[in-house]
């Protein structure tokens, strides 16, 4: 049977687009078309679409207050359809924490070129929504303290994500304190959005959370962000670790891309490091978790019963990259528990 959605957007070209394209896929069957929230309401209960795309900017109820109430009344697989703005990041990243699945930017209308990938990102999206668990329950935050020790130093932390991720992240760094443990962070974002997420973070933890600038160092009480247009790596230095952003092809279709990152991790600090990966669609990490479990550092994954979308982990267990399967409420004290390392462990370091 056919995915049936519904499609919420004020603009009649966008409607009329989003119709043919989605249309054009033998799985997906678009039961209806809706200019606003107030006739999308009543287009719900009619059609009992699967799922919804929605966008954020309409007259009369704007798409995050529309998704509020959808989400207390009536949860359902969202898609938000957002521009490549710094508002439209700004607000699709708090509908991402009310509830909506994930989102699609539409390129700026100069960019014609980027239209046809946005037309198979939007159906990729579209057919994993169907697969979400709605409501998606994040625990609530625990307030964390660094453990003590004599001696030694923390483990370098790195983190991948996609769907579902947003709220994950700041579940995680959130219960992180202040003097929490380096954290490197990958997750499957524009360029315009990893910037403003960074910045949500940061307004929201103990840690320091900024946006990775190449040749920064990483230090503990802070989680760097890799930006969206760039992928993340990590250099030994004899000053410490820092951080080296590189132009490159996309990895798995994904720049940043998580295996990137944790190969570069496992090449760098190899058992003084821990390295997770978190909900999301696709296998994006599952060969890096694999290097850095192979140089000697601890791994985990998200539990597929609090996960999302169970590619990512799922991926990542079928490789034999996963030492611990973890539910997302237990995650950060995983990390604390195995943040310092009982001995610092020599590592040459690299010209």
């Amino acid at each position: 049977m056919p995915l049936r959605v519904l499609i919420v957007d004020d603009s009649a070209m966008m409607r009329s687009f989003l119709r043919e394209v989605l249309s054009g896929d033998p799985a997906i069957e678009v039961v209806g078309v809706a200019p606003d929230p107030f006739s999308a309401r009543q287009k719900i209960k009619d059609l009992n679409p699967s799922v919804i795309t929605l966008d954020i900017e309409m007259p009369g109820m704007d798409g995050l207050t529309f998704l509020e109430h959808l989400m207390r009344l009536r949860p359902m697989p969202v898609v938000m359809v957002s521009s490549l703005t710094q508002r439209g990041a700004a607000v699709t990243l708090k509908a991402l924490e009310i509830g909506a699945v994930d989102f699609v930017a539409k390129p700026s209308q100069e960019l014609e070129t980027g239209w046809p990938d946005f037309g198979a990102e939007i159906i990729a999206k579209v057919k994993t929504a169907a697969a979400a668990f709605v409501p998606y329950e994040i625990p609530p935050t625990p307030h964390l303290t660094m453990p003590h020790a004599a001696g030694g130093r923390s483990r370098l932390v790195a983190m991948g994500g996609s769907t579902g991720s947003v709220a994950v992240f700041q579940h995680i760094i959130g219960a992180m304190p202040a003097d929490g443990p380096a954290m490197l962070v990958a997750v499957h974002m524009p360029a315009q959005f990893t910037k403003q997420f960074a910045a949500r973070l940061d307004d929201m933890c103990a840690m320091t959370v900024i946006e990775a600038v190449d040749g920064m160092t990483i230090s503990q009480g802070h989680a760097l962000v890799a930006p969206g247009d760039r992928h993340l790596t990590v250099k030994r230095t004899s000053q410490g670790y820092v951080c080296k952003l590189e132009n490159g092809p996309r990895v798995n279709g994904h720049v940043p891309s998580i295996d990137v990152l944790f190969e570069s991790v496992a090449r760098a600090a190899g058992p003084n490091a821990l390295g997770i990966v978190l909900t999301g669609m696709g296998r994006d990490g599952a060969i890096g978790l694999k290097t850095m479990r192979d140089a000697g550092a601890l791994t985990a994954c998200q539990d597929e019963a609090t996960s999302l979308i169970y590619g990512m982990p799922g991926a990542a267990v079928a490789e034999g990259a996963v030492c611990s399967e973890i539910p997302l409420s237990g995650i950060p004290a995983h990390i604390l528990q195995n943040a310092r390392l009982r001995r610092a462990v020599s590592l040459q370091v690299s010209a």
